[in-house]
């Protein structure tokens, strides 16, 4: 699964990146904790009303308002990669996927009370597949995602059953593209459609996971209310 990340790039290089418009994400500052319902930046595509498509990079509260039928708990943050195609995520996967930007994300082991934090990343930056919406929250609307899963093909293994879904950069277009999956009338071609960018999202993470590597990390990343998302050493390997 995924349950913190870090993002330590600015506004600049991220738009840079990812050739985006600034969007609403000029308040974004880089963070090596970032929490369920907190907000990161995501990059997105949409149509405007010529039927233009814009790339933005946007700022997102990590969250997904839970259907009625869900029982309470957490905020919904994870979307398996396996259920994207049918049910509750259908509309989003066809209609609004986003990538997450991400220099790694991190994992624990160990008892409650007795947490281990391991950090899970790559040489350079990732970007996990994601979904995206805007929805009501606290009364307000705001745009919200959550990250893509899948098993884990990488160091996590070792750690967590659980890993993001990470995108080559050969798949960011169609992965953005907001053109719908689903063909009106078509519920053959809708599948279709929808299986092959899955497949495609298969082989891409599959790709990038060879490249993870983990290590242990100081268990002040444990407390999220407390630690200081702008310490970089969160990051920074400790011994066994």
């Amino acid at each position: 699964m995924c349950g913190r990340f870090a993002m330590n790039k600015d506004v600049d290089d991220l738009i840079q990146e990812y050739v985006a418009e600034g969007g609403n994400a000029q308040d974004w500052r880089p963070s090596y904790s970032i929490a369920p319902t907190q907000s990161a930046p995501i990059v997105r595509e949409w149509r405007d009303e010529a039927g233009t498509i814009e790339r933005e990079l946007a700022l997102a509260r990590w969250d997904w308002e839970k259907p009625a039928n869900r029982p309470q708990g957490g905020p919904i943050i994870n979307a398996r990669m396996e259920k994207l195609p049918t049910g509750f995520w259908v509309g989003a996967f066809s209609n609004a996927r986003c990538i997450v930007p991400m220099i790694g994300y991190y994992e624990w082991t160990g008892e409650k009370g007795n947490k281990q934090g391991h950090f899970i990343h790559a040489e350079d930056s990732l970007a996990a597949a994601g979904l995206t919406w805007t929805m009501e929250v606290a009364g307000e609307r705001r745009r919200v995602f959550v990250v893509v899963t899948r098993e884990a093909r990488d160091a996590s293994g070792e750690v967590h059953d659980r890993m993001p879904a990470f995108l080559t950069p050969d798949l960011w277009d169609d992965w953005l593209n907001p053109a719908p999956l689903t063909v009106p009338g078509d519920a053959a071609a809708s599948k279709a459609n929808r299986f092959q960018l899955l497949d495609e999202l298969d082989a891409s993470s599959t790709a990038i996971a060879s490249s993870m590597r983990t290590h242990l990390v100081d268990r002040r990343v444990n407390n999220s209310r407390t630690v200081d998302p702008s310490d970089a050493t969160l990051i920074e390997p400790i011994d066994a």
